[in-house]
């Protein structure tokens, strides 16, 4: 299928993002651009500012905006846009921050890019704001690569072959190529691909799901797929300085290796990660506290989010 005859639906996950959601509205006519847009979903989980009265704006592309009810976290809020997208008929669900602003014409690039035999999820390449690489793509889990990125360090472990989990090093941000999965700020999935393989985990609650999900659709047969010509700026999440939610990620990241994993694996990756965040918390830093207290005492986790 050509890239012009490719129905692209977007599903925009939101929870107050009143803020970065203008810029993300405003990129998308440009960023569809050969291809045809059917519907923009904006699943807003119960924002309590002015998300619904910007998603309602006029943006030049056709929007709907739904409420899910309740801030059942990430996945839940993909589900219910891609159950949306699939009753009015897609070729691809393109999955999308609000807070990422695709280039013009990164959505055809993605289906192109999409329209071969068993690649059935694409990743573009992300940017930073000042135009820097943000580093998106991963390798399989392991406990040996979680080992070293708790000891070296995610960043420095990613430039030494293929020993990190994230990928790192700028030069193979250069060409196309098969991944475990992305970051899930901006990723096409094929249509063929949700119905087989499912609706996204919604026990993973904020962080993680995208990884599930990547994960078992290489379980089914379908390669997810890294595409550097689709470009797409993403400002990022706050994960990384806000205790609760690198608890979080840190908490769903082992649980994720555990139901795919055997016992023995299954402990020696938590005592990895675990190994990691207690280094950090002796270096005195406050998200590694709230991991490594997450990870010791479940009752510490994040069960629910705000709203």
């Amino acid at each position: 299928m050509s890239a012009q005859q490719f129905r692209v639906g977007i599903v925009i996950v939101t929870y107050d993002s009143a803020e970065v959601l203008p810029g993300c509205l405003a990129s998308l006519a440009a960023a569809v651009e050969g291809t045809k847009l059917v519907d923009v979903v904006v699943a807003d989980n119960m924002s309590r500012d002015g998300t619904a009265e910007i998603a309602t704006g006029d943006w030049n592309v056709p929007v709907t905006f739904l409420r899910t009810g309740h801030n059942g976290g990430y996945a839940a809020a993909v589900n219910v846009g891609v159950k949306e997208l699939q009753n009015v008929g897609v070729d691809g669900v393109f999955v999308l921050n609000p807070d990422a602003r695709p280039h013009p014409g990164a959505l055809a690039v993605l289906a192109k890019a999409l329209d071969y035999p068993h690649r059935g999820i694409v990743y573009p390449r992300l940017l930073n704001q000042d135009g820097s690489l943000q580093p998106s793509i991963r390798r399989d889990p392991t406990v040996l690569r979680a080992l070293t990125e708790s000891v070296a360090g995610g960043r420095r472990a990613g430039k030494w072959g293929t020993l990190g989990e994230l990928i790192t090093d700028p030069g193979q941000y250069d060409y196309g190529r098969p991944v475990a999965w992305g970051t899930g700020a901006a990723m096409l999935i094929g249509a063929e691909v949700l119905r087989e393989t499912g609706p996204w985990d919604e026990s993973f609650l904020l962080y993680g799901e995208e990884t599930e999900f990547s994960l078992r659709a290489k379980d089914f047969g379908w390669q997810p797929w890294y595409e550097p010509a689709a470009v797409v700026e993403h400002i990022g999440g706050e994960c990384g300085t806000n205790p609760m939610l690198w608890a979080l990620l840190t908490v769903n990241r082992v649980e994720l290796f555990r139901r795919r994993s055997g016992k023995a694996a299954s402990t020696a990756y938590f005592v990895a990660v675990a190994l990691g965040e207690l280094l950090r918390t002796l270096g005195g830093r406050p998200t590694a506290r709230a991991a490594l207290v997450a990870l010791l005492r479940p009752s510490r986790r994040l069960t629910a989010l705000p709203g």
